[in-house]
C-alpha cells in the first residue's frame, strides 16, 4: 500500500511539475504571445530612475563620465568633478517628491493603454524596489520608496496587466568609463561620507579590466561577466518576479541576458512562464528559432510586413531618460505621429510600447499631458479600428492607407488625407463590400466597387493631421 501511494505522489509530482525547462527546446512550447497581449495593442512605459535626475537625457551615467560629451560639460557645471560627485551621489539627491503612480497610471490608462510597464533598473544597476540582493536601491537610498510596489499597485488597481523592464544586465560595461574617475571605490574609502557602510562596487561593478568596447553582444571584444555578477542579476530578477508576478517582463538585451555564453535569461524565462503562464517575455534581435519562446522586440523602428507571430515595438516621444531641453525645444513626438505609427505597427500585428519620460520629480510635464489627452480623444472614437484586430490580407495600400481587421469587419486606416473629395483603395479590388462608414460619423459613406479598387466618396471635414478611420462590411465567401 505504501508502494502505491508513493508511486501515486510521484505521479502528481509529474503532472503538477514544471512545463518549461531553460532550454529553446522547452520554451518553443509557448508558441506565441497569449490573447490578452495580442488584444491590449498598446502599452505605456514609466522609463524612471535616478538617470532623470539631471534632466538631460539618456545615458547619463555612463557619458557623465566620458570627457567631451555634453553630459560631462553639464555635469562639471551643475555638479563639479564626477571623481568628487559622480553617479552615486546623484543616485543620493534624487527624491522623487511629487510622484503620484495612481495619477500617472490613470492617465496612461485615460490614453488607451491596456498594459501598464515600469523599468526596474537601467544599465545604472540602480534597484527601483526592495532588492534583497543589491544594496543600492531605492528604498535604502535616494528616495527611499519602493518605486515598482507603487506602480504595481496602481496597475492592478487601474485594471491593467503590469509589466517590468530590465536593463541592468549590461551595467558591467555600462560604468567602465567611470574608473577613472569615482569607479574603482570601495567600500573601505567611504568613512565620513553620506554612503559610509555602502559598497560602491556594488553599483558600479568595475573591479575588472575596461571592456574594449561597448556591445550588446557579448562577444571577445568586451569584458565578459563574472559568474558571481551573472548569479546576482539571477538572483535580483527571480526576487523581482516573486515580489510582483508581472505579467509582462521586457529584457534590455540580444534574445536574452547573457545570451549565448551562459543561460540566466533562460532560467528565468522558464521560471516566469511556470509561473504565469500567459506571460510575456520580449528580447532583441531575435532569430526564427526564439520567435516561439519570446516576443520579438524591436527598438525604435517597425518591421516591413505582416508578421507571422505578435510582436512589439518600443519607442518613446522623446529621449529615454528625462530630457529638459528637448521639452523646451517642443522636441516630442506629436500624437498624430505617435497615432499613425500605432497603426502601422497594429496591422502588421505588433504592439506599441510607448514610453512617456517622467520628471525627476516623478511627474509628467504638461506638453506629454497634451499628447495623451490628444491620444485619449482619438482612441474614444477609433478604439474599435485597434483594440482586439487581426491583421488583414496585406498590411496596407500604398502609403496612405493602413488596415486591421474584426471578423467581417475591415478598417482602413487614412494615415494621408487625399487632396480631392475621394478615396481609391485599390487592394480592395474585388471584394464584396456592402457598406462604408467613417468612425464618429453616423451617415453611411456613399462608394463604388471598381475594377481599379474601391472608391469612397470623403465627407468634407477640417484638416486635424489624425488619421482618419473607415469601418467596411466585407460579404463572406
Amino acid at each position: 500500500m505504501k508502494r502505491l501511494l508513493f508511486l501515486g505522489l510521484l505521479v502528481v509530482a509529474a503532472c503538477t511539475g514544471p512545463k518549461y525547462e531553460p532550454s529553446w527546446e522547452s520554451l518553443s512550447q509557448y508558441g506565441q504571445a497569449p490573447d490578452w497581449f495580442r488584444d491590449a495593442k498598446l502599452g505605456l512605459w514609466a522609463h524612471w530612475g535616478p538617470q532623470c535626475q539631471p534632466e538631460f537625457g539618456d545615458w547619463y551615467a555612463r557619458l557623465m563620465y566620458e570627457d567631451g560629451t555634453p553630459q560631462s560639460r553639464f555635469h562639471r557645471e551643475k555638479y563639479g568633478d564626477p571623481a568628487e560627485f559622480g553617479f552615486k551621489d546623484i543616485i543620493h539627491i534624487w527624491t522623487a517628491d511629487n510622484w503620484n503612480p495612481e495619477a500617472i497610471v490613470a492617465k496612461f490608462k485615460r490614453a488607451g493603454a491596456k498594459y501598464f510597464v515600469a523599468m526596474a533598473n537601467h544599465h545604472d544597476n540602480f534597484d527601483l524596489w526592495d532588492s534583497s540582493h543589491q544594496t543600492w536601491n531605492s528604498v535604502n537610498i535616494g528616495p527611499h520608496k519602493n518605486i515598482i510596489d507603487g506602480w504595481e499597485k496602481a496597475a492592478r488597481r487601474g485594471g491593467l496587466p503590469f509589466g517590468v523592464s530590465v536593463h541592468a544586465s549590461h551595467a558591467w560595461l555600462f560604468y567602465d568609463s567611470s574608473q577613472a574617475y569615482d569607479g574603482k571605490l570601495t567600500k573601505a574609502d567611504g568613512a565620513g561620507t553620506w554612503w559610509e557602510g555602502l559598497d560602491p562596487q556594488e553599483l558600479y561593478v568595475q573591479e575588472h579590466p575596461k571592456s574594449q568596447q561597448w556591445g550588446w553582444e557579448w562577444q571577445d571584444t568586451v569584458s565578459v561577466p563574472s559568474e558571481v555578477y551573472r548569479r546576482n542579476f539571477l538572483e535580483r530578477t527571480t526576487e523581482l518576479i516573486d515580489k510582483y508576478s508581472p505579467d509582462f517582463v521586457y529584457f534590455d538585451d540580444t534574445v536574452l541576458p547573457f545570451w549565448p555564453i551562459s543561460d540566466e535569461g533562460l532560467r528565468l524565462t522558464a521560471y516566469l512562464y511556470n509561473k504565469n503562464p500567459r506571460a510575456v517575455v520580449t528580447g532583441k534581435f531575435l532569430k526564427e528559432e526564439h520567435k516561439s519562446a519570446l516576443v520579438y522586440d524591436v527598438e525604435r523602428g517597425v518591421v516591413d510586413d505582416i508578421q507571422e507571430k505578435p510582436w512589439q515595438t518600443c519607442t518613446c516621444i522623446g529621449q529615454w531618460h528625462y530630457d529638459r531641453g528637448l521639452y523646451e525645444r517642443d522636441g516630442y513626438v506629436p500624437a498624430p505621429a505617435v497615432i499613425r505609427m500605432l497603426i502601422d505597427i497594429v496591422s502588421k500585428n505588433g504592439n506599441l510600447l510607448l514610453s512617456i519620460p517622467v520628471r525627476a520629480d516623478g511627474t509628467i510635464d504638461d506638453k506629454e499631458e497634451a499628447i495623451l489627452d490628444d491620444m485619449a480623444a482619438w482612441m474614444d472614437v477609433n478604439g474599435e479600428a485597434i483594440y482586439g484586430t487581426r491583421p488583414w490580407k496585406v498590411f496596407g495600400d500604398g502609403a496612405g492607407i493602413r488596415f486591421t481587421s474584426k471578423g467581417s469587419t475591415l478598417y482602413a486606416h487614412i494615415l494621408e488625407w487625399p487632396s480631392c473629395g475621394t478615396l481609391m483603395i485599390k487592394s480592395l479590388a474585388g471584394e464584396e463590400i456592402s457598406s462604408v462608414h467613417m468612425l464618429g460619423q453616423d451617415s453611411p459613406l456613399e462608394f463604388t466597387c471598381t475594377a481599379e479598387g474601391l472608391q469612397v466618396m470623403l465627407p468634407g471635414i477640417e484638416k486635424d493631421y489624425f488619421p482618419k478611420v473607415l469601418s467596411l462590411e466585407i460579404a463572406t465567401r
